[in-house]
């Protein structure tokens, strides 16, 4: 697969502002405490080694899930706070309490910060941790998808809703019934049909659903045994439940087998996203220890999806959260790192480049720190 340099979509000058007297990251934390450091940045490193500039710098952000409604281009990012929580194999450090809608009107124009969207005080059901969440449209009502612990500290799906895309969100009294992990991801077929995707390894605790109960003990496949797979269902016409029980999306290799758990360079982590374009359905995700956002294809939302290569080279910080999504004509790739915050595994900012699809169906791969 082909590695396509990538230009900056916004200004260079700025990320050299941002960069800047920011100290070196401490390469023996990692964000769920894992061993292995962290690939960018192992040192101070030039601001020029970033050429994209951060979306918003006055706050941090992560994980941004993009959708354009009413032609307004709207990430619905996690957002990013300071924390004196040591990292650990759970993501403790990653304790945010709200959410900010961000939005756009031209790719290379102004961020709009339309404020807090919901806080963690305002769910009724949440203990901690508003991680990586997503939204969606239908009939002039939004939906905000979001995971948070609950009080026995076990994630949970929960929704909320606004008659605006920016928010405010009022949330549900309880979580979606039947639901469990993190990083949600709704994706909207040509029929209307909307699809809950969802899923995340270690801290997103799907590792403890293997059965269909919750276990407080993590269990993982043997190497040689298949990884485990990512959660979807089909949403009900009300978007606040789902249609039916969370199945499993099988992922395929290059011979039709599942990606076992020992293929650290493709099994599943974390992140599902699901984007179609010429009839082909496209899930993306993260790998997690090998730092690399994967996709495979399918012909139709359920899958199987077969694996076809890389969508994004390892950046700065541990793992990565990443969204697709068409604006004005183009396709773009959302993602995250830490170059703003100088390598704090949990101080994040979200940034964007153009994705480029094949004629074959296939994907461009990226490296986002090499320039023309």
């Amino acid at each position: 697969m082909k590695t396509r340099h990538i230009t900056a979509i916004g200004c260079a000058a700025l990320v050299l502002a941002l960069v800047s007297g920011c100290g070196p990251m401490d390469p023996s934390k990692s964000h769920y405490g894992a061993e292995r450091a962290q690939p960018y940045p192992e040192k101070d490193l030039p601001p020029e080694h970033f050429p994209q500039a951060p979306l918003v710098t006055h706050i941090y952000t992560a994980d941004p899930s993009a959708h354009v409604f009413d032609g307004k281009l709207y990430l619905y990012p996690s957002h990013d706070i300071e924390t004196n929580t040591e990292a650990d194999r759970t993501g403790a450090s990653f304790n945010m309490v709200d959410y900010h809608v961000l939005s756009l009107t031209d790719v290379g124009g102004a961020v709009t910060d339309h404020g807090p969207a919901l806080h963690i005080g305002e769910v009724p059901w949440a203990v901690q941790q508003l991680w990586a969440p997503d939204a969606a449209e239908k009939d002039g009502q939004y939906y905000l998808y979001f995971p948070a612990k609950d009080q026995h500290g076990i994630f949970r799906i929960g929704v909320a809703t606004s008659d605006k895309p920016q928010g405010p969100f009022t949330p549900e009294p309880i979580p979606m019934a039947g639901t469990y992990s993190i990083d949600p991801a709704v994706f909207k077929d040509d029929d209307g049909t909307q699809y809950l995707y969802l899923g995340g390894i270690r801290g997103g605790q799907l590792q403890r659903w293997q059965t269909g109960q919750y276990v407080e003990e993590d269990s993982y496949p043997a190497d040689n045994q298949p990884t485990l797979l990512p959660r979807m269902a089909r949403l009900s016409d009300d978007m606040l439940t789902i249609a039916h029980p969370l199945t499993s999306i099988p992922l395929l290799d290059d011979s039709g087998n599942l990606i076992n758990q020992g293929d650290k360079e493709r099994r599943f982590f974390e992140a599902p996203w699901i984007h179609k374009k010429n009839g082909i359905y496209y899930l993306s995700w993260s790998t997690g220890d090998s730092h690399l956002i994967q996709y495979a294809t399918g012909d139709n939302p359920y899958g199987p999806f077969q694996w076809q290569g890389k969508i994004l080279e390892p950046v700065a910080g541990w793992t990565n959260h990443h969204s697709i999504a068409e604006f004005k004509g183009k396709w773009y790739l959302f993602y995250h790192d830490t170059s703003l915050s100088g390598g704090t595994i949990h101080l994040r900012t979200v940034k964007m480049a153009e994705l480029v699809h094949n004629e074959d169906g296939t994907i461009q791969t990226i490296d986002a720190y090499l320039g023309d």
